[in-house]
């Protein structure tokens, strides 16, 4: 089991308040095992549809469904990948990198760049470093770009721009990066995201042959 869903589940179980509650946490987790996985795929996908489900039930399902590569988890994660409570960030990211929707890059670049939603915008940003996709470096530069000049710089989320561009290699960041620089929070993170590029850009230069 990996670590996001363990923490979920975690949350969930100190979360639970009756022992309907609890027998309801169970009958959920039955629906994870694979003993019969073309039908308990098409519950753990009603409980994303049916009135009256609580939200943790809905993020389990939506967890289980998405490592599994069923698209009908797509819409839920991407709403828990913007949510307020951490656990359920990662454990939607986590999900959503194994999902593989062509979709999922433009909805995290989408959240990640949302001005009204920087607060919640970490892991968003770390899943577009994870996919690596044509929208990651514009929106990671776009969004540390914005929090360089505002008044509020939002240090965790600045930070995780500046690491993601350098994890992704692209020369295009390097003005920033030296505008980061500039900040005393973010420059070891900085130094560490141009030593990268760098360090990339030589092991892209070829040695020429002599004659």
């Amino acid at each position: 089991m990996e670590e996001e869903f363990r923490a979920l589940l975690e949350r969930v179980w100190g979360q639970l308040g009756s022992p309907a509650e609890v027998r309801a946490y169970q009958g959920v987790l039955d629906l994870l095992r694979d003993h019969r996985p073309a039908e308990h795929r098409e519950d753990l996908a009603r409980i994303l549809v049916e009135s009256g489900r609580p939200l943790w039930a809905r993020e389990i399902a939506a967890y289980a469904l998405g490592v599994r590569g069923d698209r009908r988890a797509f819409e839920p994660l991407v709403m828990l990948l913007n949510y307020r409570d951490p656990v359920s960030c990662a454990c939607a990211a986590r999900a959503l990198a194994r999902l593989r929707d062509p979709r999922t890059a433009r909805a995290a670049a989408a959240l990640a760049t949302n001005e009204l939603r920087t607060a919640y915008a970490l892991y968003p940003i770390r899943l577009l470093t994870e996919l690596r996709a044509p929208e990651s470096v514009p929106a990671l530069l776009a969004t540390l770009n914005r929090l360089l000049a505002a008044p509020d710089h939002y240090w965790p989320i600045a930070r995780a721009c500046v690491e993601g561009l350098g994890a992704l290699g692209d020369r295009s960041a390097v003005e920033t990066l030296n505008a980061a620089r500039r900040h005393e929070r973010l420059r070891p993170a900085a130094d560490e995201a141009l030593a990268q590029l760098s360090g990339q850009a030589a092991q892209n230069v070829r040695p020429t042959s002599s004659a």
